[in-house]
């Protein structure tokens, strides 16, 4: 009988037995319990950024929370696209709360997948820098091309570009390639010292009590 209470007993999620790597994002000082509406944007929009970096994000995402022990809280492809849909522009936006919980472990594992594709994050920022001061178009170099292209697709099939007009006012590809690189810049800033708890902290700016 101590035996079946100690399995029950372990098989139970508790407070205690959420992953460790969850403590190093502070609580932000907010009302109630879920993320705002800018925080849940911004980390799906990050997230979009992978995708566009790299075939089969979404499954990269799922692994990395196997790796980091986030598998709880990140259960399933179905679980990861609840989350993400929780974004206010998304097409299919769910009217549910994002939890505080629940947003650490997506930072954290956008941050990792960050942190695995800084070379490749370093050298699209490299070529277009280079490109904008050459006064040569984008398109002209098939790696930014592709992530750009990747990106804007993404966008356009997964979000209400009218629900984005009074936060991101995103009415040409244009604009959604100076959001594709502004994101490409947000992801490097992860890879940084502390980048995962300052990026963490950015999220909330404005909302703090």
């Amino acid at each position: 009988m101590n035996v079946s209470a100690s399995v029950t007993q372990f098989n139970s999620p508790t407070p205690q037995s959420l992953p460790m790597i969850l403590d190093s994002l502070p609580e932000p000082a907010i009302e109630g319990q879920g993320c705002p509406p800018k925080a849940r944007l911004q980390i799906d929009l990050i997230l979009l950024a992978i995708e566009a970096l790299e075939l089969g994000g979404s499954e990269a995402m799922l692994s990395f929370a196997e790796e980091l022990d986030l598998k709880g809280i990140v259960k399933d492809r179905v679980n990861l696209w609840r989350m993400r849909s929780t974004n206010p522009i998304r097409r299919a936006h769910l009217r549910r709360p994002l939890s505080i919980m629940e947003a650490k472990a997506l930072v954290v594992i956008a941050c990792y997948i960050a942190r695995r594709l800084t070379v490749v994050i370093r050298q699209l920022l490299m070529i277009y820098q280079q490109m904008v001061e050459k006064q040569i178009p984008l398109e002209q170099n098939l790696r930014l091309s592709n992530y750009l292209e990747r990106f804007r697709t993404h966008f356009k099939s997964r979000m209400n570009l009218r629900r984005s007009g009074g936060v991101l006012a995103l009415n040409s590809d244009e604009k959604l390639d100076e959001l594709a690189i502004s994101l490409l810049g947000q992801l490097l800033f992860c890879t940084g010292t502390a980048g995962m708890q300052r990026f963490w902290i950015s999220l909330f700016d404005g909302e703090v009590e």
